[in-house]
């Protein structure tokens, strides 16, 4: 991980509200709940000491699985959110908060 300070969960610098619809947050809501369960039992695993290769494959599952969940997220945030800033004509903007945002996730 990475020295720099950046905040991972600074305020949004998104000028307008971003909303999920229902069903859209609920679903991304469920995987972070079974995600949040799974790093747990890799813990448990560490502090039981399981062999390493065996963490090693969980924590590629928690990898995979959080990768999964950004691709929904960015894939509503492409739906909704750039196409609303192209229609009220915003669209550089968004563009640039996107970028930025990209920039840390795949730092």
């Amino acid at each position: 991980m990475s020295t720099e300070s950046h905040s991972h969960f600074s305020p949004s610098v998104h000028s307008h509200p971003h909303h999920h619809s229902e069903e859209s947050l609920r679903a991304i809501v469920n995987r972070l709940s079974r995600i949040e369960g799974h790093v747990r039992g890799i813990k448990t695993m560490v502090q039981d000491s399981r062999p390493c290769p065996e963490v090693l494959i969980q924590i590629a599952a928690v990898r995979g699985a959080l990768d999964r969940v950004a691709r929904l997220i960015l894939d509503e945030h492409l739906d909704e959110c750039v196409t609303r800033a192209a229609q009220e004509g915003r669209i550089d903007q968004e563009l640039a908060e996107l970028k930025a945002a990209l920039d840390h996730f795949l730092g």
